[in-house]
C-alpha cells in the first residue's frame, strides 16, 4: 500500500521554517524533516476530515448509548429519581465540565495527531503518557464491548430464538466498515446515528413534558406522582440518611460511565478541520448539551417512570430479561398504553448502541495510532491507508472486542454490567489523568511566560476548577466498588477495581524500563507541532476554505444557514 505522502511533505516543509540543526549539517536552504514527519512519510498518517458539525456530534452523541436507556433503570430503582438527577448534575458540571475545557485550551493550541497522550509526555512525565494511552486503550475496547453486548440484549426484544453471537457479528462488521472507511464518511455516519440518539433523547422529553400533564390515552395528569411518599431518594445499603447518600453515591458513578465527551475532542484534534475555531466551539457549547441532554434527561426519566415499579424491578432482577424491557422509558410508555412506541423507541435505542459503538471503535484505534507515533506500540500500527484510516488499529481493537461472544454461553444482560464496571473505572482513571496533564500544561505555560491572550482559547477558572474536578475523581476511584464490600463480592471487587492496579503497572513499568522523569515546568515542550498545525490552520484562517464557507453560509437558505451555526 502506497502512502499518500503530499500532506506529510507539506508538514515537513512548514517545520522547515524555524531554521536547522546547530552543527550545521543541513543546509539552510532545505526544509527540516523531523523523524515524525519521515515517520508519516513511510507509513502515511491520519486526514483532517471532521467538520465542525461531525465533532459537535460525536462530543455529546458518541457517548449516548444504551446506559442512558437501558442500564439507567437499575440506578433509578436503587437510588430514586431525585438522587438520579442531582447525581447526574453533580458530576456532570464539577467533572466532565472542566474536564472539556481543560482539553479544548491544550489542543486548540496544539491539535497534534498524537492526541493527549503526546501531550502528557510534554507536559508532566513520558510514564504518565504511556500509562494513560493505554488505559484508555482498555476503556475503549471494554466500552465497545459494553455496546455490542447491550445490542445484543436489545435485539432480544423481538426475538430470543437466535443466538445472541450473531447480533454481535451484525454489529462488529457494520462498525468496522464504517471505521476503514475515510474519516469524513466515518463523520458521516457518525453525525446520522448520533442525530438519532439525540433526536430520540429530545422526543422522549418531550413524550414525558406532554403526557405528564394529561396528553395521553387515560388522560392521566400524573405529573412528579413517582417522586411522593418518600421514593424520591431511596436507602442503598444502608437505612436512614447513609443509605440516601449511597443511594446518591452510586448515581454518580453510573454517570461516570454514561457521561464522557472529552476523550472525543481530544482524539479527534488531528483530524478536525480547522481546529483552532472548531474546538473552541466544541466547548463553549458542551454546558448546555450537557445540561440539556443529560441532566434533562434523567430528570424525565425519573418522571414518566416510577422507581417502584414492579415491571422495572422484575425486569432488572431477572438476568435473561430481554432487550428494552429494562428499560425505564418503555415500561413507562407501556404504562401510558401507547400503541407501536416502544418498539420504535426499542429500535432507536439499538441505534444509539450501534453508534456508541462505532464511535469508541474510532477512538480506542486512533488511541493505540497515537501510541505507536510515540513509540509505545509496535510501528506498523502506523500504517494508514491513502484515506487517513490506521488500519491495523481498527484490526487489533476488533480482535480484542471478540471477548464479546461471551454473550453466547452467557446472560447478555449479565456480560452487558461486567463490561459497564470495568470500563467505568478506566474511563474515571483517563479523564482523572487529563486533569494532570492540564496542570502541567497550565504550570508549564506560566513558568515559559505564554500568555493568555496568544492562546485560541483559555479554559475559565483554572488551575481551582481543574483541582476541584481532580479531587472528585479521585474519591470517585477510591470508593467506585464500595457495594461490593457488603456482602462482599469477588466479580464486582474485580471489576470495580481492575483498573487501578492495571494503570499503576503500566506507570511503574514505563518508569523504570525507560529510566524517565518528571518534567519541570521551564523544560517542558510548547511547540512541537505547533509549526504543522499553523501551516494546516492557514488553509482555514487565511482566506481559503474558511472563506469560501462563508460565502456558501451566505447563499443558504436562513434554515439552513442557522443549522450550519448550530452545530
Amino acid at each position: 500500500m502506497k502512502p499518500d505522502i503530499e500532506a506529510a511533505a507539506a508538514d515537513g516543509g512548514g517545520g522547515g521554517g524555524d531554521g536547522g540543526p546547530d552543527d550545521g549539517s543541513i543546509a539552510p536552504s532545505k526544509p527540516v524533516v523531523s523523524d515524525t514527519t519521515q515517520l508519516d512519510m513511510q507509513y502515511g498518517q491520519t486526514r483532517r476530515g471532521l467538520s465542525p458539525r461531525h465533532v459537535q456530534l460525536m462530543a455529546i452523541g458518541g457517548s449516548i448509548g444504551t446506559g442512558l436507556f437501558v442500564g439507567i433503570g437499575g440506578v433509578l430503582s436503587r437510588a430514586g429519581p431525585l438522587s438520579l438527577f442531582l447525581g447526574y448534575l453533580l458530576w456532570g458540571v464539577l467533572y466532565v465540565w472542566p474536564i472539556n475545557l481543560c482539553v479544548a485550551e491544550m489542543h486548540a493550541q496544539l491539535p497534534v495527531r498524537g492526541s493527549i497522550f503526546e501531550l502528557a509526555a510534554r507536559f508532566v512525565d513520558p510514564a504518565l503518557g504511556f500509562a494513560m494511552g493505554w488505559t484508555y486503550f482498555y476503556a475503549g475496547v471494554m466500552l465497545v464491548c459494553v455496546e455490542y453486548s447491550a445490542i445484543a440484549t436489545v435485539m432480544q426484544y423481538w426475538t430470543t430464538s437466535v443466538n445472541p453471537a450473531a447480533w454481535i457479528v451484525m454489529a462488529m462488521v457494520v462498525c468496522v466498515l464504517l471505521n476503514v472507511a475515510a474519516v469524513r464518511w466515518y463523520g458521516e455516519a457518525e453525525f446520522v446515528m448520533a442525530s438519532l440518539k439525540v433526536l430520540l433523547l429530545a422526543g422522549l422529553v418531550l413524550l414525558t413534558l406532554v403526557t405528564m400533564v394529561g396528553g395521553n390515552p387515560d388522560h392521566d395528569a400524573y405529573g412528579f406522582r413517582y417522586w411522593k411518599g418518600g421514593n424520591a431518594m431511596h436507602p442503598y445499603h444502608a437505612a436512614g440518611d447513609l443509605g440516601r447518600f449511597l443511594g446518591f453515591w452510586k448515581v454518580v458513578l453510573y454517570a461516570g460511565f454514561t457521561i464522557a465527551g472529552p476523550d472525543m475532542i481530544a482524539l479527534a484534534a488531528g483530524e478536525i478541520q480547522n481546529p483552532r475555531r472548531t474546538i473552541p466551539r466544541v466547548a463553549r457549547l458542551i454546558f448546555y448539551r450537557l445540561v440539556g441532554f443529560y441532566v434533562v434527561g434523567v430528570l424525565a426519566v425519573g418522571v414518566i417512570c416510577g422507581s417502584r415499579d414492579p415491571r422495572l424491578l422484575g425486569a432488572l432482577g431477572d438476568t435473561s430479561a430481554a432487550g428494552a424491557a429494562a428499560s425505564p422509558w418503555v415500561i413507562g410508555i407501556q404504562r401510558l398504553r401507547i400503541r407501536g412506541l416502544p418498539h420504535l423507541v426499542n429500535f432507536l435505542i439499538l441505534m444509539s448502541g450501534w453508534s456508541c459503538g462505532n464511535a469508541y471503535l474510532y477512538s480506542s484505534s486512533r488511541t493505540l495510532y497515537g501510541l505507536a507515533r510515540d513509540g509505545q506500540a509496535p510501528r506498523f500500527l502506523m500504517r494508514c491507508t491513502r484515506a487517513g484510516v490506521p488500519l491495523y488499529c481498527v484490526a487489533v481493537v476488533s480482535a480484542v472486542t471478540c471477548i464479546t461472544f461471551l454473550v453466547s454461553s452467557t446472560s447478555a444482560v449479565r456480560v452487558f454490567y461486567w463490561f459497564v464496571d470495568l470500563t467505568t473505572t478506566g474511563l474515571i482513571m483517563t479523564y482523572t489523568m487529563m486533569i494532570v496533564v492540564f496542570l502541567g500544561w497550565h504550570r508549564a505555560r506560566r513558568a515559559q511566560g505564554l500568555a493568555d491572550a496568544e492562546l485560541p482559547y483559555v479554559a475559565p477558572l483554572a488551575p481551582y476548577w481543574p483541582w476541584l474536578a481532580l479531587f472528585l475523581g479521585c474519591v470517585a476511584l477510591l470508593f467506585i466498588g464500595f457495594d461490593a464490600f457488603a456482602p462482599f463480592s469477588v466479580q464486582g471487587f474485580v471489576t470495580g477495581y481492575f483498573c487501578l492496579p492495571y494503570t499503576a503497572a503500566l506507570f511503574v513499568f514505563w518508569k523504570v524500563y525507560k529510566g524517565t522523569k518528571l518534567v519541570r515546568p521551564e523544560e517542558a515542550d510548547l511547540t512541537s507541532g505547533k509549526a504543522e498545525a499553523d501551516a494546516e490552520c492557514a488553509q482555514w484562517e487565511e482566506g481559503g476554505i474558511e472563506e469560501n464557507w462563508k460565502r456558501a453560509l451566505a447563499a443558504m437558505p436562513w434554515w439552513q444557514r442557522y443549522w450550519e451555526k448550530l452545530w
